[in-house]
């Protein structure tokens, strides 16, 4: 609907009230839709799962169509994300936000900082989902509103091509709101504690859910160590419970992920059920590290499983968890996606303990021997040294082709040293193209840095804390912040506007007409930004 059709619109629904609702204007009204256009939660996740669906079927066509997101851990973060995207870029277009259960441990529990083993309050991520999309709301309003005042200013200057202009950028304005994967852990509970927060998190705006085939209480980050798996039934039932939420909520075309952490994995607290050889059951308990059983030294309360018709002992730790064998990762890794994307799952995610293109590919081109389609979600993890991980791939592969690296010690490629050097050149190289890349080779939908806004504003802190405390003093902040903001149009420069002085002025003149007391006259100080 266009901006004119919209207040013709407004002005039918007030005429019949003309008589009684005197002051009511049709145009303010539009103005006030058109900056409200998602009137809940659920409006969200329809909207951005058709566009995630979309890109993902832009993907199939052409990889280079990857998408990519950073991971945000309050509102503001996340507007300002979205704010510099479409003054840099143009446009949002396959640019998401990623919400990170770790920074909501670490940054958003009542408990305070907690590590990322799901002992953080589960409706913080709800919480977090619903600020989230409050801040990109504001920021259309924001922004909106900035064109509404331009396009009063052309008409008052009787400028009619100015006014048309805007008119039309008003009618094509593209939102701020953009699809947001959720981190849901693994599930904090059961499958039924897992539908109820899902419908939370769905009716709070988010169109895509990651889930992982971790045990909930016993869940570990996916870049440490003591991950214990589930077997496959058990993830299965949380995926169907995923699938009716989004259902029960009408957003049939929403998006699950389906996390293995098994390349990690090397402990399950439950033996799969197993009906008949071969089943899924089997499957799963065949990767499991067993002894032959000799009847003279069973032990008291041992475990025995029958395989391949005689019996033996799988190994059990004092923790009451099953070990695998080792090795095994990388077929579990794979039995656990075939397996997600056969029983629903949308996306997969394989946590790596690093970023290496032909390692992802080659578990992708095992799934896709089954199911074709399996595309990925990466997590480009700040776990990863990247430096060292990408000078050590380099040096690898020099080292293969005969090419001399006598210059270059392998342990310590992290050293400043190397920096300027042709293989750390090559290594920044292949840093900077890893997301194309990966794409293109290894099946990679979407791209995200699970923490980048957590380090962001550490040492962005550190910088300003180094400075003002020191010899710069207020220096440290004019020169390095505020000078920086206006030159490089930073938007929140004006932070009376970013938090929205100018949205209730405009409120404060429909409402009160000539007698609104407004903020933003000739002495408030956000004038001295005008330049």
């Amino acid at each position: 609907m266009t901006y004119q059709q919209t207040i013709t619109e407004a002005d039918g629904e007030i005429g019949q009230f003309r008589q009684t609702w005197d002051g009511i204007d049709a145009e303010s009204v539009a103005r006030m839709r058109l900056q409200n256009r998602f009137r809940t939660g659920l409006d969200i996740a329809r909207y951005t799962a058709k566009i995630m669906r979309e890109d993902m079927a832009a993907y199939d066509a052409d990889p280079a169509n990857y998408t990519q997101s950073l991971g945000c851990w309050h509102g503001f973060i996340g507007q300002q994300k979205m704010i510099s995207i479409k003054k840099h870029f143009g446009n949002t277009k396959r640019r998401y936000l990623y919400l990170s259960g770790w920074m909501v441990a670490a940054l958003r529990s009542e408990f305070g900082p907690l590590p990322d083993q799901s002992m953080h309050e589960k409706t913080s991520v709800p919480a977090l989902i619903e600020e989230l999309y409050t801040f990109l709301r504001q920021a259309d309003a924001r922004e909106l509103g900035g064109m509404f005042r331009d396009l009063d200013a052309a008409r008052a200057a009787g400028n009619d091509v100015e006014a048309q202009r805007i008119s039309q950028a008003i009618d094509n304005h593209e939102t701020h709101v953009v699809p947001i994967i959720a981190d849901i852990d693994a599930g904090f509970g059961n499958a039924e504690a897992t539908y109820l927060l899902a419908k939370k998190m769905i009716e709070a705006g988010a169109c895509a859910l990651q889930i992982e085939n971790q045990v909930s209480d016993e869940k570990q980050c996916g870049h440490q160590d003591g991950k214990v798996t589930v077997p496959h039934e058990d993830f299965l039932a949380k995926i169907r419970a995923l699938r009716y939420a989004f259902l029960e909520l009408g957003v049939p075309d929403g998006i699950i992920v389906a996390r293995t952490d098994s390349l990690g994995a090397g402990l399950t607290k439950q033996i799969a059920f197993t009906a008949e050889k071969g089943d899924l059951g089997d499957q799963y308990n065949s990767f499991l590290d067993c002894d032959d059983v000799d009847p003279a030294t069973l032990g008291h309360g041992d475990v025995l499983i029958s395989r391949d018709g005689k019996l033996v002992k799988p190994k059990r730790l004092r923790s009451n968890l099953f070990q695998f064998r080792k090795g095994t990762g990388e077929d579990r890794c794979v039995l656990d996606c075939i397996t997600a994307l056969q029983n629903g799952a949308d996306l997969l995610w394989i946590e790596t303990e690093k970023p290496h293109v032909g390692q992802i590919g080659g578990m992708v081109n095992r799934i896709r021997e089954v199911v074709p389609g399996a595309k990925l979600v990466y997590n480009n993890s700040p776990s990863f040294n990247w430096t060292l991980n990408f000078r050590q791939q380099v040096y690898d592969a020099w080292a293969e082709a005969g090419k001399d690296v006598s210059a270059y010690d392998r342990a310590k490629l992290m050293s400043v040293d190397y920096d300027g050097s042709e293989l750390a050149a090559e290594a920044d190289e292949r840093i900077r193209t890893f997301q194309k890349d990966a794409a293109r080779e290894a099946g990679i939908f979407h791209h995200l840095i699970t923490l980048p806004t957590y380090h962001t504003a550490a040492l962005s802190t550190d910088n300003l804390a180094k400075e003002y405390f020191g010899d710069a003093g207020m220096l440290g902040y004019v020169k390095n912040v505020q000078r920086q903001e206006i030159r490089q149009g930073i938007a929140c420069v004006k932070h009376q506007n970013m938090a929205g002085s100018d949205i209730g002025d405009d409120h404060k003149e429909y409402f009160a007409g000539e007698a609104a007391l407004k903020a933003g006259g000739e002495h408030n100080t956000m004038n001295q930004f005008a330049a």
